[in-house]
């Protein structure tokens, strides 16, 4: 267990989550409005940008339903911010060359913020996405939240220090928390792994630090989905499952190129679906839920009963070598030995995985499941054995043009999310500055 005592003094203070008295006076506990303002339509060529990398003004115009001159007062308005910036195109094909546009580097700075049950993951990048610097080390969420938040503050006032930066140029923070997320709010609620922070104001918590900050929290299998589709295999994937397994098991939802949270936030908690009305007790009150039964600890659990049996001698070998810890990764690794039982343990887990997906599959009629977290490391059988069950147990109309694989930037997922939604969060709209309605859809893709 980690014990950060040397930061507890500093950060040890007990807010009233009544009146909100102890951390910033007047401020409501949720995710600031500390914005960028940008107009309608500035905002819509600004995510394409985004989602593309760069464009020209040419580009812009052939891909959305706004008039020439309103992209022109939209691109010129946006280079005045110093939000995006412009660059000689290298290609020459006559005429005069156009200029690229894309995002401005040195507008700010953004930090992804990665909590986990056993590690905390920071890292510090510009607006381009360009990092600076990243700090991983291992962490225990239940050592509570001004420990955590605390140590978190702590490292990125480092990273800003080794690298004579500005702490007040970052204009955005993200934070991916695993426990159910009030995304309106900002604060977990009622998190069955992270004792002590539910409603805890952590905005609030980190803007004591990094006023200038706009700070934003989601669960986070949501930052890992909008990792996966900003940066890994879910680029240009509109409806997408992120399936993260590792202690617990949840799936992230992208909707129409949109994280879908549901009504109160808490959408996608796939982990507490009942697969056995008979199974064990889960940590959450309820019987036979599916990660009670296939998630790490339990695949760690049937391998360390096999081992202690004796039906594994290879599971007991990896018993001996970790001191009676067996985890899910020495389960993975005896199945790759040929270890029969483990094969079955990885298997069983996979297919009871696979039908849950299955459901969501005809229900969603996704275009991709991505697999990620700690136990997707086991590899491809666990990979083969989900994708068997739910090619099997969906109708075929909704599995003709599925993809079922592994994430493709692994555990980088975590804190690419959580940059991409500091910075989705960060610019809001105007409210009063544009009485039109903009409905735009891309119709040509000819920069991508």
């Amino acid at each position: 267990m980690i014990l950060y005592s040397h930061v507890k003094q500093q950060y040890d203070f007990q807010p009233n989550r009544q009146t909100g008295e102890g951390i910033v006076s007047g401020v409501d506990w949720n995710n600031r409005d500390m914005k960028v303002s940008v107009t309608p339509g500035e905002k819509v060529i600004l995510d394409l940008i985004r989602a593309h990398g760069e464009a020209t003004r040419g580009d812009l115009v052939a891909s959305l339903d706004l008039s020439r001159s309103k992209i022109n007062g939209c691109v010129d308005a946006l280079l005045k911010k110093n939000i995006i910036c412009t660059s000689r195109s290298n290609e020459y094909t006559g005429g005069r060359r156009s200029k690229i546009l894309a995002l401005n580097g040195g507008f700010g700075l953004v930090a992804g913020i990665e909590v986990g049950a056993t590690s905390i993951d920071v890292q510090l990048a510009d607006l381009y996405g360009r990092t600076y610097a990243r700090c991983c080390e291992p962490a225990n969420v239940h050592d509570g939240p001004r420990l955590i938040l605390g140590r978190i503050c702590d490292i990125l006032e480092q990273l800003v220090l080794d690298h004579q930066l500005e702490g007040e140029r970052i204009f955005g923070i993200g934070i991916g928390v695993p426990g159910p997320v009030d995304f309106a709010r900002g604060t977990v609620v009622s998190p069955p792994i992270m004792p002590g922070w539910d409603d805890y104001p952590i905005v609030q918590a980190v803007n004591e630090h990094f006023p200038f900050a706009n700070v934003v929290v989601d669960n986070d299998v949501n930052v890992m989905a909008l990792g996966e589709m900003t940066k890994g295999a879910g680029r240009g994937v509109d409806n997408l499952i992120f399936i993260k397994i590792g202690t617990g098991i949840g799936a992230g939802i992208i909707v129409n190129g949109q994280i879908y949270r549901g009504s109160s936030g808490c959408a996608g908690d796939v982990g507490h679906i009942c697969v056995d009305k008979n199974g064990p007790m889960c940590h959450c009150g309820n019987i036979g839920c599916l990660e009670a039964m296939s998630a790490g600890p339990a695949i760690a659990e049937r391998g360390t009963r096999a081992a202690l049996d004796g039906r594994s001698p290879i599971l007991a070998r990896y018993y001996q070598i970790t001191d009676g810890c067996l985890r899910a990764e020495e389960v993975g690794a005896a199945a790759r030995e040929g270890d029969p039982v483990a094969i079955e343990i990885i298997r069983d887990s996979g297919r009871m995985i696979g039908d849950m997906l299955a459901t969501l599959v005809n229900f969603f009629n996704p275009d991709m499941i991505v697999i990620g977290g700690g136990v997707s490391n086991i590899g491809d059988l666990l990979l083969a054995s989900i994708r068997q069950t739910v090619l099997n147990r969906s109708l075929p109309l909704s599995t003709r043009n599925l993809a079922v694989l592994f994430s493709a930037i692994g555990e980088d997922t975590g804190v690419t999310g959580a940059m991409t939604l500091a910075i989705d969060q960060a610019f809001s709209i105007e409210r009063n500055s544009d009485s039109v309605r903009f409905e735009y859809e891309a119709k040509h893709a000819i920069w991508s």
